[in-house]
């Protein structure tokens, strides 16, 4: 959702905040915009805004193709923007000035007391152009300097202390140009440091809401975290204070992230480049965790959670909060912790778990501990579940794909899916990334549990190992499945239904398909066919079973096909490649490998993202950046 994107350095501002709002469209927007601080020739200041509705390359195209002013502009700060007040057009995006036009601000996040700040400001005389809280803020902002005389890191101090809600944000003004300033409260922003001889030239820095917007030009970043403030100042340097003006010293990181991950390649797009990644994805996942030789006693370990794992294996109960995909790979863990270790789990949506006071217990040898699970790091509603958990003295364990997030660093310990970056909105790799770490921490808890022999763990940790392989044979049915998708491109709904480990996979293809096509999809456990979804099944229903052989309800299974197939609804079948007993009842069958029950849902969703990949493509829809939707969901 939304991106930042400022510069300060030794070169022209503008290639950088184009080119990192292009990599940031993978977020989610439908408005961009920059304002660069320019100098003429008698070294007066003035803002170039230019802001545009629509796709960065709309905005890239208005932009002027020979510098304004005296020279280069080498400040700036640029914005893609995701609608919360006020309908995209070019007046809500981003940048907004203050009503001097003299300070200009973007902003990641929703201001909660948005009413309150408007109705204080228009009594002193501000007048809102915009629908927008962000543009209030710029007035704020001003206003407090003009009150206070104050220089602009104070006066961003101090107005960001009445501000109510979540925040990331970057800000200019033309009585200081050579100042950049940021700040982050619940909303991500990291800081970029190029080297002294890197391609941005010595002196240069960035701030970013992703580090996919830097990466490019630095690997060296800094991590902000809630309520804390960077001032930059050109020739001197950086500073960086919270925003109760405490001093604070922190160290420069080395991003992970390389530019070659977050392009795709010979791919058409992402997410077809993220499906067909699911095999390394796995064994990345796996690498360094597993250790089974014929020598040695079979073993996973988690890095971080070593030291916790007596708490974590005597616990009452596990607590899963998530959303979207992620809460989908949680349901397979509650099936897979429960059924494998003997561990209570419930699954809570991140949104709605503080919000209603739940019962939570910590006593010693028996507490809740409370999991928190985002590919980004960055969700909001799951970030509050973490916060809101350690207010309550619970241990907080945090499952992420990308490092130094606010998750990673909000939690008292976790595991990093090492899945690499996912680009495409719609989640394929983390989803089966997600999986695997939580088989691994069922099997590794059923072992500390004592209620897996030797023998059986370490036939378990084989089959993890050959899943790779098995998952890479799944995509020579690709022909098959563009061929299926030629047919219900045209659907205007569908049904999918699985049962025990494959119910959640059933919600997920769903989720998938309405997602990257806009075709309606409801995902449900099959035994609640019968009470309500089957009076939609007519012949033009395409209903997906997720039926293996080896789920202890495949006869059950078998029933649903045939009570959807006396309706002449068209059944799409996913089972194992030795089972042809549903070969001549079903219109399509895909098979995948036989693996153990609880493995199934690692290759059985396999097909479901290619089929709502090429139906997507098909009808021509956005893959990678489907309408209203944001790769990270930073606001509630």
């Amino acid at each position: 959702m939304c991106g930042i994107v400022a510069f300060l350095g030794n070169d022209d501002a503008t290639r950088y905040l184009v080119g990192g709002l292009q990599r940031l469209e993978y977020r989610g927007y439908d408005s961009a915009g920059v304002a660069l601080v320019h100098a003429d020739g008698a070294g007066d200041t003035y803002f170039e805004v230019v802001k545009r509705e629509g796709k960065v390359s709309n905005l890239e195209a208005a932009l002027p193709k020979e510098p304004n002013g005296a020279g280069p502009c080498r400040l700036g700060i640029a914005h893609t923007r995701w609608a919360t007040h006020g309908v995209p057009s070019d007046v809500n995006a981003h940048p907004h000035l203050s009503q001097s036009g003299r300070i200009a601000v973007v902003h990641n996040g929703v201001i909660e007391n948005f009413a309150a700040l408007r109705e204080s400001l228009e009594r002193k005389g501000y007048k809102p152009v915009s629908q927008t809280d962000t543009e209030l803020l710029a007035h704020l902002i001003e206003d407090v300097q003009r009150e206070g005389k104050l220089p602009l890191d104070a006066a961003v101090r101090l107005a960001l202390t009445q501000v109510q809600g979540a925040f990331g944000v970057a800000i200019v003004s033309l009585d200081e140009p050579g100042t950049l300033i940021g700040a982050r409260k619940g909303s991500p922003l990291i800081m970029g440091v190029a080297d002294p001889d890197g391609s941005a030239g010595g002196g240069s820095f960035f701030l970013a809401s992703d580090a996919s917007a830097v990466v490019e030009h630095t690997r060296n970043v800094v991590y902000f975290d809630d309520s804390e403030m960077v001032v930059i100042r050109e020739g001197i340097g950086y500073e960086i204070m919270t925003l109760e003006n405490v001093q604070l010293t922190k160290c420069v990181q080395q991003l992970e992230l390389t530019l070659a991950q977050i392009q795709k390649g010979t791919y058409k797009h992402f997410m077809l480049k993220e499906i067909m990644e699911q095999p390394d994805a796995l064994r990345n996942t796996m690498r360094g965790r597993i250790h089974c030789n014929e020598l040695t006693v079979p073993e996973i370990r988690f890095g971080g959670l070593e030291p916790l794992m007596d708490r974590l294996s005597e616990a009452r109960r596990f607590v899963f909060c998530a959303c979207g995909t992620s809460w989908h790979a949680a349901l397979v863990g509650e099936y897979l912790i429960e059924q494998l270790a003997g561990i209570n789990v419930e699954v809570e949506y991140a949104s709605e778990f503080r919000y209603r006071n739940p019962i939570l217990t910590k006593r010693d040898r028996e507490e809740d501990v409370v999991f928190v699970m985002s590919q980004s790091g960055e969700t909001a509603d799951t970030l509050a579940a973490a916060q809101y958990a350690r207010g309550k003295g619970l241990l907080a364990i945090g499952i992420c794909n990308v490092v130094g997030s606010s998750i990673a660093r909000e939690t008292d310990a976790g595991i990093y899916l090492h899945a690499g970056p996912e680009i495409g909105v719609a989640s394929t790799k983390a989803f089966t990334a997600q999986i695997m770490c939580l088989t691994m921490l069922a099997l590794k808890l059923a072992r500390a549990r004592g209620v897996m022999s030797e023998e059986n763990f370490r036939a378990h940790i084989s089959e993890l190992e050959a899943l790779p392989g098995k998952m890479q044979e799944i995509f020579e049915q690709g022909d098959k499945i563009l061929d299926m998708s030629r047919v219900f491109r045209y659907a205007s709904n569908f049904l999918y239904m699985g049962r025990g480990y494959n119910f959640p996979v059933a919600l997920e293809g769903a989720l998938k398909l309405k997602e990257i096509s806009y075709i309606h999809a409801e995902g449900y456990a099959a035994a609640e066919m019968k009470h309500g979804p089957i009076a939609l099944i007519d012949q033009f229903m395409p209903v997906v079973v997720i039926a293996p052989r080896s789920d202890a309800t495949y006869d059950k299974l078998k029933s649903n096909i045939q009570e959807v197939l006396a309706r002449r609804g068209s059944v799409i079948a996913i089972t194992e490649s030795d089972n042809d007993e549903l070969d001549g009842q079903c219109e399509y069958v895909i098979k995948v490998p036989r693996v153990t029950d609880f493995l199934t849902p690692l290759l059985t969703v396999i097909p479901l993202q290619m089929l709502s990949y090429y139906i997507a493509d098909m009808r021509q829809c956005n893959v990678d950046q489907p309408r209203n939707l944001a790769k990270s969901v930073t606001v509630e």
